[in-house]
């Protein structure tokens, strides 16, 4: 009896203490793609191409199907996955290029820098996008190791819509520009190659990995070996390229024999840029895409997998978004946060599917620039009268973009329940719905203000500037 009883004492510890060890401290990878659509994952519904790496990730983990960004443009939407604040609070808009005097501010915490409290290692490669100066460079904010773009891939001398507005496009390694317009095709091959290499030589400390691709977004290049290989042309070869390299990630953690102790998670920026056409992706079934406020431009495709917390193959259909990922990474390790105003909120209940967990957001916004265009709360989504930017007949083709048009929506209240595609404006039958998420938006307009009302805002945070 004594035998047995030391025995069960010393499984439980045992348990307890790998329990301990896969909670308190996980290894954690972001991959962060850059205008694909919703519907460009095959758990999402992808056509004309599959992603077998990806929706093997959600089979071993979870859907979220209404995961936000807090603004359907490149710059704004990665400030705020890695500071947990809508851009609007810090002052970081739009995508800054080799002309913009502003960055990231140094006063702000960003994911790496929280977890280097903890003893993380910490590495970047991809596009950046929230500054292009040294001083606002990822090794500056937390990241051990940076390789990649400061700022979009069209943003060079040969893209069909750059004139003499761009001058060539720095390639950075940590703070030193190693080359000018570099080849393209190597550059999903490039960051999947240097993130495994990281993960190999950091299996035996806790580290944080994010992998920023700079495709999808136009112009599109996709590797040799990788060229052709989809039913949908171009657009499709390069997603299976990045699926291929989600493949190679999770091929290292599980030779390294650390993937039951590491959070992955998969998004990216915004909706699709939909003038590209057949270069762009699509957001099917949603409204619109890129640079608007519909659910086209700010809902995302994402998937989260932690082995032995986060149940295999479910879905989560309550409202989360990129501004969560930070706190949440402060609540699974203990770092703490600083003393500056985040809008972001713990989703760990929701990621480890407990019984009853709800989104912890009593209202989510849609701004652009400094708009507030719209607000959801649990089902309900209210537009504000605004003017957007919609297709006029159709899209390009190849790589020449076709053009917009500004259309304009009133007061207008959707319920994405059973009406995901924003086709049924229900205010007039709805009105106290409408009342309600008036007052919700109102204490937004009141702290990051809104263009659309003159509300200026009384907790806004300066971005860091360059003379």
């Amino acid at each position: 009896m004594t035998v047995f009883f030391r025995v069960a004492v010393l499984f439980i510890l045992t348990a307890f203490a790998s329990t301990a060890k896969a909670t308190s401290n996980p290894n954690v990878i972001i991959i962060f793609t850059d205008d694909q659509g919703y519907s460009d994952v095959g758990c999402f519904g992808a056509e004309g191409f599959t992603t077998p790496h990806l929706d093997r990730m959600a089979r071993q983990g979870m859907r979220f199907t209404d995961f936000y960004v807090s603004q359907a443009v490149c710059g704004a939407s990665r400030a705020s996955l890695l500071t947990g604040c809508y851009a609007n609070r810090i002052g970081m808009f739009g995508a800054p290029s080799h002309a913009s005097k502003h960055g990231i501010h140094d006063d702000e915490l960003l994911i790496p820098e929280l977890l280097k409290k903890k003893g993380y290692a910490t590495a970047m490669y991809g596009k950046w996008h929230l500054g292009y100066q040294e001083k606002f460079l990822p090794m500056q904010h937390g990241f051990d190791d940076y390789y990649g773009l400061p700022y979009s891939n069209d943003m060079w001398p040969f893209h069909p819509t750059a004139g003499d507005r761009f001058p060539p496009l720095p390639l950075i390694e940590q703070n030193k520009i190693i080359g000018h317009n570099p080849d393209q095709t190597k550059l999903t091959t490039d960051y999947t190659h240097r993130a495994v290499d990281f993960i190999n030589n950091h299996s035996d400390q806790p580290f944080f990995l994010y992998v920023a691709h700079s495709m999808p977004h136009v112009p599109l290049f996709v590797s040799k070996k990788h060229d052709g290989i989809s039913e949908q042309g171009l657009y499709g070869d390069v997603i299976r390229e990045i699926d291929w390299g989600v493949g190679q990630i999770m091929r290292a953690l599980r030779k390294n024999k650390i993937d039951d102790n590491t959070l992955v998670i998969f998004t990216t920026d915004n909706g699709p840029w939909l003038s590209y056409g057949n270069h762009a992706g699509s957001a099917r079934p949603l409204r619109e895409g890129k640079g608007t406020a519909w659910e086209g431009g700010q809902r995302v495709p994402c998937i989260m997998w932690w082995p032995g917390q986060i149940p295999a193959g479910t879905a989560c259909n309550e409202v989360a978004a990129t501004i969560d990922i930070l706190p949440t990474l402060s609540e699974i390790t203990g770092a703490p946060l600083s003393d500056n105003k985040i809008d972001g909120l713990s989703i760990l209940p929701l990621m480890r599917g407990e019984s009853g967990a709800k989104s912890p957001h009593d209202v989510y916004c849609y701004y652009w620039g400094k708009a507030l265009h719209a607000v959801r709360s649990g089902p309900w989504k209210l537009h504000f009268p605004h003017s957007y930017r919609s297709l006029k007949g159709d899209p390009g083709n190849d790589g020449i973009p076709g053009p917009y048009i500004q259309k304009k929506t009133g007061l207008e209240l959707y319920n994405l329940a059973e009406d995901i595609g924003e086709s049924t404006n229900v205010a007039e039958k709805y009105p106290d719905e409408v009342k309600r998420l008036i007052e919700l938006a109102n204490r937004y307009r009141e702290s990051i203000g809104d263009t659309l009302t003159q509300k200026t805002g009384s907790e806004l945070r300066e971005p860091g500037r360059v003379e």
